[in-house]
């Protein structure tokens, strides 16, 4: 079984060679962002999927465009226009370094170049475009305005706007679902495409990704209120300044713990019809319950 940190190098050798180089202060702020370290789950949950499905060549770049999507929403997350943040896995954002203009294109930059590498995949055999393209359509599902994009604006909205108190809990699932739990979902369905999984398998994957994802902003919200802020790497404690919508502020620590088991549970229920084959995903959904960072 590969572990994430073999699946994290894998990916980040790859990434260095797909960014482009120096030359243009853009080139440099999204290199400073992509190449700052990260669990690089996002990617590695595509490549085990994919080797567990019967694997697919394209599979690490897509892996790679999925971590650029990934790290360009972190880029705009943490600027002042939306949650202002000036720590990011353990480094000052991109933002502080480069300024708001710079950071913006680079978010713009790695977002771009994501579906160039995935269109370079697509183009390059012919024999292979349509699930290729497949697989594309699946990740800007998850990243854009029905995804992340959509989880995002709501999130947005409901800090600076507030929510009824009868529609928290249904509009903390609609945002944590958008900006977290799809982009967990439609990269593993992303993989399912790559390598030609049927329905009940790709049903699997779907399920495992919905869990996961809501089970990891769930251990996030708690490490905010329990975390090391050196650990962690970023800015904690902000959430309840801000007033965001989140599994503490709706259903407290106790709760939200309750949550992250009940999500364990659905994860690993959904990866019983891969048996040993999924060891690597079992392992990861495990070992995001009690995380420290």
């Amino acid at each position: 079984m590969t572990t994430l940190k073999e699946y994290a190098a894998r990916v980040e050798t790859r990434l260095d060679q797909l960014l482009p180089g120096g030359g243009a202060i853009v080139n440099d702020a999204m290199r400073y962002s992509v190449m700052a370290g990260g669990k690089r789950l996002r990617p590695a949950m595509l490549l085990a999927a994919a080797e567990m499905l019967g694997g697919a060549e394209e599979a690490l770049d897509f892996a790679c465009a999925v971590e650029m999507i990934h790290t360009y929403s972190l880029i705009h997350d943490d600027l002042p226009g939306m949650d202002d943040d000036t720590l990011r896995r353990g480094r000052p954002t991109n933002h502080v370094v480069y300024g708001v203009g710079q950071a913006i294109l680079a978010g713009d930059g790695l977002l771009n170049a994501a579906f160039e590498v995935m269109l370079a995949a697509s183009l390059a055999d012919a024999g292979r475009s349509r699930p290729c393209l497949e697989a594309m359509a699946e990740i800007a599902r998850g990243a854009g305005v029905r995804g992340m994009i959509l989880g995002q604006c709501f999130d947005l909205d409901s800090e600076r706007n507030g929510v009824p108190a009868s529609r928290r809990e249904e509009m903390l699932e609609t945002i944590q679902q958008g900006k977290t739990a799809c982009m967990f979902i439609y990269p593993l369905r992303a993989a399912c495409r790559l390598c030609g999984a049927d329905e009940a398998e790709t049903a699997a994957l779907t399920a495992y990704g919905a869990a996961f994802g809501l089970l990891f902003q769930a251990t996030d919200d708690l490490l905010d209120v329990t975390g090391d802020s050196a650990e962690v790497g970023k800015t904690l404690g902000k959430d309840e300044k801000s007033g965001k919508l989140t599994c503490i502020s709706v259903y407290g620590v106790e709760k939200t713990r309750s949550r992250v088991e009940e999500e364990h549970v659905r994860a690993v229920a959904a990866l019983e019809r891969f048996g040993a084959r999924a060891a690597f995903l079992r392992k990861l959904v495990d070992d995001m319950v009690g995380r420290t960072k």
